[in-house]
């Protein structure tokens, strides 16, 4: 997709000017067509449902940018200083969805804190989830100029999809209170509007409320595509049995046991952050 951005004001300051594909919302009609042809695609083959990682990288590829294996914070779409973390939900009416719940990461609090119960202060474990989104939020702007929340709302049955942009924000933990759901989880809300904007559950899920902006863009993909057969795709592909080629197992030496069990170990910890 070609580089859309309008020009800026001048104003006096030292204020960096953003580099982004597009302005932050102002979402270009040519993204939903690159988008639409990934989804397009995927359906041609038979993929019936887009899971987080998929829209990832159709997201990184309709803007020319790169998928990170793992997220560096909050970002994990990368196009030059500019980063997005890239987020999808369902919805039965992607055009009329007034506000979605992200998942918005893993806080756990004793790992970060040493909180060994959630419950015994709830107004403490409330302020620990936010430091922790508010420290992964840190990360990604120490690394990227510009970051945004990009959320694509979905329904493949009607194929009808909302793109939204947002620019995320640190929360307050003084402007929330936080109380405990029938289920045991943890409700916070916005103490000036008496609004729910954050769930956490005790397998330290954390969800964010988001509002669906003005700038929202709207479309559907108005023919079905047919599904190629996988003996149709083969043939394309010139696919002959010879490809698929057996291989003895050999036993790993014990250092690499070692170096894989220390790589799954600092996988997990990060997860758990």
């Amino acid at each position: 997709m070609p580089n859309e951005s309008k020009n800026e004001a001048k104003i006096r300051g030292k204020q960096k000017p953003r580099n982004a594909p597009y302005q932050l919302g102002q979402l270009p009609p040519s993204l939903a067509v690159a988008i639409g042809k990934h989804l397009v695609h995927r359906l041609t083959v038979g993929q019936v449902d887009i899971t987080g990682d998929d829209f990832g990288e159709i997201f990184a590829r309709s803007i020319n940018g790169l998928h990170r294996g793992k997220p560096l914070g909050i970002a994990d779409v990368v196009w030059e200083n500019c980063a997005w973390s890239v987020k999808t939900v369902k919805s039965a009416h992607p055009f009329l969805q007034p506000k979605v719940r992200i998942i918005s990461g893993r806080n756990n609090v004793k790992y970060s804190f040493g909180i060994e119960n959630p419950h015994a202060d709830i107004v403490k474990t409330g302020r620990a989830i936010l430091e922790i989104w508010n420290k992964r939020l840190d990360t990604s702007l120490n690394e990227y100029d510009d970051l945004r929340i990009f959320i694509f709302v979905r329904n493949m049955s009607t194929l009808e999809f909302t793109l939204a942009e947002i620019e995320p924000t640190r929360f307050v933990p003084t402007e929330y209170r936080w109380q405990k759901n029938a289920k045991g989880n943890l409700e916070g809300y916005d103490i000036q509007r008496n609004e729910h904007r954050f769930t956490w559950q005790t397998s330290t899920q954390f969800t964010v409320f988001h509002h669906i902006p003005a700038s929202a863009y709207r479309f559907r993909i108005k023919r079905r595509p047919p599904t190629l057969s996988q003996a149709h795709v083969l043939r394309l592909a010139r696919f002959e049995e010879d490809w698929i080629e057996p291989v003895t197992a050999t036993e790993p030496d014990a250092g690499k046991i070692i170096e894989l069990e220390n790589e799954l170990k600092d996988e997990n910890a990060e997860k758990s952050d």
